[in-house]
């Protein structure tokens, strides 16, 4: 950050690291793959793959204006299919609904792209959709698991006609170590991001984040990447690292909003309990008067016909 002195008007250079800017919405996961070269070493990881030409991608991601509203991570087409690959450092189980407006979105480019008419007599052909998210959140969870649209459903009467299925990969440092030892470069970024969370306990985030870069390229993590990148990728990881704290302050909120509500429903539900226990009470009471004096007219009675 360059700053103006003001008694001698002569800009010092105070650090090279810029502060929060919220301007960025890009993450550093994006930015990587956003690479052929990266993203198809992913690709063969997952896969069990062996490709070595770049060509063979077709990058598709939404991203241009008419599609702003919609952007996605990645996507690409590769092996007669269509991947939707999201980065996520908060748990969100919308995934499923957002993926089928993306993929409605994909499939509308794909169509005028290709010249496909849906009103021909023919079936008409499109890549089969794999849907999956890399998530480094802090929220535990296991490798793998999965989200699925059909659990969004207010009700649900056997096979939902329409589903949407999203494999959720584990990329935090320690999981997944098959895929990590894979893809050398997956494995550098899940580094990196072990760094960050590591300083920022005990430093602020800008200072956690400057230190790992710096850690990063003495160690030869992402060193290229880093070296060609540093302001950029600085600039990025605070962003992306102040926008996730305050997701978990929203969270906190939620939940401790959450649990006023639930208090107040347990509240009126004892009040309402005790109502009812009075009127139940009295009722009895009421009842138990009137069966005495029952009693006592009958008792009047028999008194009378004795007479």
């Amino acid at each position: 950050m360059m700053e103006l002195q003001a008694d001698s008007g002569v800009q010092e250079e105070q650090s090279i690291f810029p502060v929060a800017n919220r301007k960025y919405k890009d993450t550093i996961f994006r930015m990587l793959f956003s690479d052929k070269k990266n993203l198809l070493s992913l690709y063969n990881a997952l896969n069990g793959k062996n490709y070595s030409d770049c060509d063979q991608l077709e990058i598709v991601t939404l991203e241009n204006a008419i599609y702003m509203s919609m952007k996605n991570d990645l996507a690409f087409i590769l092996d007669l299919a269509l991947f939707l690959w999201e980065h996520q450092s908060t748990y969100n189980p919308n995934i499923p609904l957002r993926d089928l407006m993306y993929i409605a979105k994909e499939y509308e480019k794909y169509i005028k792209e290709k010249g496909i008419s849906l009103y021909s007599n023919r079936q008409q052909k499109i890549p089969a959709p794999q849907f999956i998210v890399f998530y480094n959140g802090n929220r535990k969870i296991g490798e793998r698991m999965e989200h699925r649209l059909s659990d969004a459903y207010e009700t649900s009467n056997g096979e939902p006609a329409l589903e949407l299925k999203v494999l959720v990969i584990n990329i935090n440092e320690g999981y997944n170590q098959k895929l990590m030892e894979s893809c050398q470069i997956l494995k550098e970024y899940a580094q990196y991001v072990s760094k960050v969370r590591t300083y920022k306990k005990t430093l602020s985030l800008n200072e956690a984040v400057e230190k790992a870069v710096e850690e990063c390229i003495r160690e030869g993590i992402l060193r290229e990447f880093l070296l060609v990148n540093k302001a950029e990728v600085v600039a990025m990881s605070i962003f992306e690292y102040d926008r996730e704290w305050e997701e978990e302050i929203l969270r906190k909120e939620e939940f401790e909003a959450g649990r006023e509500a639930e208090r107040k429903n347990t509240e009126k539900q004892r009040l309402n309990a005790e109502k009812e226990h009075r009127r139940a009470e009295s009722e009895k009471i009421r009842a138990d008067n009137a069966e005495k004096e029952l009693l006592l007219l009958k008792e009047k009675l028999a008194l009378m016909q004795g007479k």
